[in-house]
């Protein structure tokens, strides 16, 4: 019998210019957003209070941007980084160009912006890419860079 392993790509396997699109989407719940705030103890009311919320720009509870961040990183792990990360490094330019509302969807995917072995860490290297999240209506929701740190195939895959 074959057996198959769900895994990420090994360093190799990333090709600079790729775009991975992650499916399917997940749709925010008004839950999400307050199991979050409080496991986070973000005690924001934009994110927790209706009434508070109803009063300001938007008019109604924004989803914690935080969580969409973490779910838009978790959206990519599955199809890049399962079993092949080593560690991650870092986040930077992160922006929230558009509210995110319960009841939404996200969509998330995942480009490959540039790799290079690592000079202290045999048989390892860094890949840089940039995540963005999308809402149902195509608009863009969140935008990452992320350096990851990813093994190299094993030799004998080599």
């Amino acid at each position: 019998m074959t057996e198959i392993v769900q895994r990420g790509l090994y360093y190799e396997e990333c090709e600079a210019g790729a775009r991975y699109l992650h499916r399917p989407g997940r749709t925010v719940t008004e839950a999400d957003n307050m199991l979050f705030s409080a496991l986070t103890m973000n005690t924001q009311a934009l994110h927790l209070d209706a009434a508070y919320a109803a009063t300001q720009p938007f008019g109604r509870l924004l989803m914690n941007s935080m969580w969409t961040l973490s779910t838009l990183v978790g959206m990519s792990v599955a199809q890049i980084t399962q079993g092949t990360l080593v560690a991650q490094l870092g986040l930077s330019d992160i922006a929230f160009p558009h509210p995110v509302f319960a009841g939404d969807t996200l969509y998330g995917d995942t480009e490959i912006v540039a790799k290079r072995l690592s000079k202290s860490r045999p048989g390892q290297g860094l890949v840089t890419m940039t995540h963005t999240g999308r809402n149902q209506n195509d608009e863009i929701v969140a935008t990452v860079t992320r350096v990851a740190l990813m093994w190299c195939l094993p030799q004998e895959d080599a």
